[in-house]
């Protein structure tokens, strides 16, 4: 089983209102960006990548969490992080039941992690890796 359709399998098992909102979010964040990947990670977390993690999804007893691995390098202005904010890196949005997905500034902020991915990555390619891209473009 692929890692989309483990998601399917978890969502499709959240009868309740976790599954519609994880649904929810896991469109949200595809529609994002369509170069995004889907994964299965750490014993079944759905996991959401382009050139790194973006965000990892769990549904736990009374809430759904969705935590942005650098969100604390994201720019947030409509404040969707309500979790996690003391930390150096990581940040969370955990959503209740009855509450409501504000769309653009999900897909906002899913668009902004998967911009500092690929910035972290350019630094991280070595400078000769850099020239050869560039001469090659001309």
């Amino acid at each position: 089983m692929n890692p989309s359709e483990r998601i399917d399998q978890l969502i499709v098992g959240l009868t309740d209102w976790r599954g519609k909102t994880l649904a929810s979010i896991r469109k949200c964040i595809l529609a994002a960006d369509r170069e995004i990947i889907e994964e299965w990670k750490w014993m079944g977390s759905p996991v959401w990548s382009r050139d790194g993690i973006i965000a990892v999804g769990n549904a736990h007893k009374g809430k759904v969490k969705l935590t942005f691995s650098n969100g604390a390098r994201l720019p947030d202005p409509d404040k969707l992080f309500n979790a996690g904010l003391g930390g150096n890196a990581w940040r969370a949005i955990d959503l209740f039941e009855g509450d409501k997905i504000n769309d653009r500034a999900l897909r906002n902020l899913v668009r902004a992690a998967v911009d500092y991915n690929r910035i972290k990555l350019k630094k991280k390619e070595p400078a000769g890796a850099r020239a050869k891209v560039h001469k090659s473009k001309k």
